[in-house]
């Protein structure tokens, strides 16, 4: 079976990854502009920082809502021979879901707080 397929047991902890990624990514990223860039404090929350942590919460999370769906809906009918599969798909999807939650739970402070604080 290959990796790209939804029903790979591969999907079963790659949300968590690419979520784990975005993690360090948005708050390296943050830090580096804010060492190097920082925003005028005036503006509050409405920076370009702000914005673009925004955007690239929105390119994530919706990257892997699509992985959501596309491994939900790729489980398997409900016969005996394609048990495992649909395990792997609903589980996978599962994951997904959570970790784009939690991807936009991440990005909820920049719509609230300023960066550089």
């Amino acid at each position: 079976m290959s990796p790209w397929s939804p029903l790979h047991p591969l999907h079963l902890f790659l949300g968590l990854v690419i979520w784990s990624l975005w993690f360090v990514a948005l708050y390296g990223g943050l830090s580096l502009a804010c060492e190097f860039a920082p925003p005028d404090e005036e503006r509050g929350a409405l920076t370009w920082v702000n914005a673009s942590m925004l955007l690239l919460a929105a390119l994530v999370s919706s990257f892997l809502l699509w992985s959501a769906r596309r491994c939900w809906r790729a489980a398997p009918d409900a016969d005996e021979g394609a048990a495992t599969g649909r395990f792997v798909a609903r589980i996978a999807a599962a994951v997904y879901l959570i970790s784009a939650l939690a991807a936009v739970g991440l990005a909820i402070p920049g719509v609230i707080l300023p960066p550089c604080i």
